[in-house]
């Protein structure tokens, strides 16, 4: 060969390019998060105003800054300008007494979960990509959080966006046997579901994390029901069920972001849930989707209660996502919906709009977002349809309650 002759590298395989390729986007995401949640790359929950928290409770600010000047309860921060300001925690605390000092209106002030009310569980569920599923998720947690309910969320979804919207990048964040998988595995590394719940950062909202560990349990579960595990709570459609009732007493609803796929994980949290929420884009391809989904869940349904599974929800809603009330055709699809499914569609939708996408951007929900974010007719505008389908949700988890 001769000197100056170059040497052919050997082709690099599709494998190791991808692998360079994920590990260079990781480390991406991290220096991304470590700018964005600085010092500490950890997120932090806003604080409310006077305004705000008044507004949340149902009370005049007067009477908010009276308790204040008072000592009543929870002791607000200042800023320079002395306006006051509260964190989620201490306008719990203000719940709290305001529920003892008013016992009357205690459900109003406090609504957690009484005794002899049923834990709710609701998985929220499609597979069709860009339905708003874990969108949805999130935004529910943090408004159920902000009205004074404990929330137990639970990321099923092999990739992990529920995780990331909380503040954790599965691949630096979540280790080995740290997701739900650990509570639900087959062997002797099995872990008590309490070891994985993680606190977050927005009071009122535990995480167990997800990563691609979740797979395991899509392979493992064939061999399982192989050999043996095929009765009771040990079979794979009521494991997650069981891990749940472990910590029912510490939660007042648990909500699931199913995988994108009908496999053992999301028949689990199907046997589990208590209630569905179903996510579509109103658009004739996403309605013809989620037929198929619909169309298969119910085979898969029926083959679960053949085992010996029971299927009861207390409601099945569908919920309408990233809509366009100025578009026909969505306009048109959102109106089929309505007549084939009647009061099974949530009434209100949630509107596509530049405010979701913003805080998408930051891994937050609207309710994290400051003023000044995005415009402020563009959030409110944003913030009126979130709060009314969620608001809709919450009166249905109220009626079952009996309330």
């Amino acid at each position: 060969m001769r000197a100056n002759q170059q040497q052919i590298e050997p082709a690099e395989s599709s494998a190791t390019k991808i692998s360079r390729q994920s590990q260079l986007l990781s480390a991406q995401l991290q220096s991304i998060r470590e700018r964005l949640y600085e010092p500490e790359a950890a997120k932090t929950l806003k604080t409310f105003t006077s305004r705000e928290v008044a507004t949340l409770l149902g009370i005049a600010e007067s009477t908010l800054r009276q308790m204040s000047l008072d000592g009543e309860s929870a002791i607000p921060d200042r800023q320079d300008n002395g306006r006051r300001i509260y964190t989620l925690s201490q306008v719990n605390q203000i719940r709290e007494h305001l529920a003892r000092k008013r016992p009357s209106e205690a459900l109003e002030f406090f609504p957690r979960r009484r005794d002899g009310e049923k834990l709710q569980v609701i998985a929220v569920a499609n597979f069709k990509g860009g339905s708003a599923k874990t969108t949805t998720t999130v935004h529910l947690a943090h408004y159920l959080a902000i009205q004074g309910l404990r929330v137990l969320a639970i990321d099923l979804d092999p990739q992990a966006s529920l995780s990331a919207m909380f503040g954790y990048q599965p691949e630096f964040d979540v280790d080995e046997n740290e997701t739900v998988y650990a509570a639900i595995r087959y062997d002797d590394r099995r872990r008590p579901v309490q070891e994985v719940i993680r606190k977050t950062y927005f009071a009122g909202i535990d995480l167990i994390p997800a990563n691609l560990e979740l797979m395991e349990y899509e392979h493992e579960t064939p061999h399982a029901i192989a050999e043996g595990y095929g009765r009771g709570d040990g079979i794979f459609f009521r494991r997650l069920s069981a891990v749940i009732s472990e910590v029912e007493a510490d939660y007042d609803v648990v909500l699931i972001d199913a995988p994108p796929q009908l496999g053992y994980l999301t028949l689990g949290a199907l046997c589990a849930a208590t209630a569905l929420l179903i996510t579509i884009h109103p658009a004739m391809i996403d309605v013809a989707s989620m037929n198929q989904f619909l169309a298969m869940m119910s085979d898969l349904m029926g083959v679960i209660e053949e085992r010996g599974g029971t299927l009861s929800h207390d409601f099945i809603r569908y919920v309408i996502t990233r809509h366009n009330p100025n578009d026909g055709p969505q306009v048109n699809v959102v109106t089929l919906l309505r007549s084939l499914f009647k009061e099974d569609v949530l009434a209100p939708a949630v509107v596509e709009t530049t405010a979701i996408a913003s805080a998408g951007l930051e891994k937050k929900s609207l309710y994290e977002l400051s003023r000044g974010s995005v415009g402020r007719d563009t959030l409110s505008r944003a913030l009126e349809s979130v709060d009314s389908v969620n608001r809709e949700i919450f009166l249905h988890i109220k009626d079952v309650w009996g309330r």
